[in-house]
C-alpha cells in the first residue's frame, strides 16, 4: 500500500472520529484541602472540545488524498 493512501485513510478515520465523539474527556484529581494527615480531594472533569468543520475537513482532505493516490497508480 502506498504511503500517501495510508496517509488518507488515517485523515479519513480522524475525521470520522472527530465527528462522532466531538471531544476529549478526561478527569483530574486535585487537592482541596491539605491539613496534614487530613486530605480532601476532588475529580474535575474536563473536556477538550473537537470542532464539527475539523472533523469534516479532515474527512474530506482523507478522501481527496485516497482518490488522488488511486489515480496515480
Amino acid at each position: 500500500m502506498k504511503p500517501t493512501m495510508v496517509i488518507g485513510l488515517v485523515l479519513i478515520l480522524l475525521g470520522v472520529a472527530g465527528l462522532v465523539f466531538q471531544g476529549i474527556s478526561y478527569t483530574t484529581r486535585e487537592k482541596v484541602v491539605d491539613l496534614g494527615a487530613l486530605q480532601v480531594t476532588a475529580d474535575k472533569h474536563k473536556t477538550i472540545p473537537i470542532p464539527a468543520a475539523a472533523g469534516v475537513v479532515a474527512l474530506v482532505a482523507g478522501i481527496l488524498v485516497v482518490v488522488a493516490a488511486s489515480r496515480k497508480g
